[in-house]
């Protein structure tokens, strides 16, 4: 993993970005963004998250992701492995209850790191 210093302004998609204060995946984009770098919101509301844009499907999304934060689940994410795939981030973080091995699996096949990890965890101890 790259320490804070070397990863700063990465573009960073939250799939499952919520506008609700009060989850994970809404916190996560506001850490991003205090920590320096691009957070790209995804949710198919498409309802801005910390006044960003949201962009309905990860497919609406430009090329040059760096990582993919996950905050929906297994079912929600198997049915975006195309999506994912067609991504192409460098790394992947499974967020605590979002694990799904057979993805993981093949995300990884095709060259992705993959890290089953608190994505808050590592923005505050500098391991993002």
């Amino acid at each position: 993993m790259r320490g804070a210093a070397d990863s700063a302004g990465l573009k960073v998609a939250v799939l499952g970005a919520s506008t609700n204060p009060e989850r994970f995946s809404h916190r996560a984009v506001e850490m991003l963004l205090e920590y320096g770098h691009t957070p790209l919101p995804v949710h198919p509301s498409g309802a801005p998250v910390k006044g960003l844009e949201t962009k309905r499907s990860l497919a609406e999304l430009a090329p040059g992701v760096d990582t993919l934060c996950v905050y929906v689940n297994r079912d929600i994410s198997t049915a975006l492995e195309r999506e994912i795939l067609g991504l192409r981030p460098r790394r992947v973080i499974f967020n605590p209850g979002t694990e799904n091995p057979q993805l993981e699996a093949a995300l990884e096949a095709a060259g992705m790191l993959i890290e089953r990890v608190c994505t808050l965890v590592l923005l505050r101890t500098g391991a993002f």
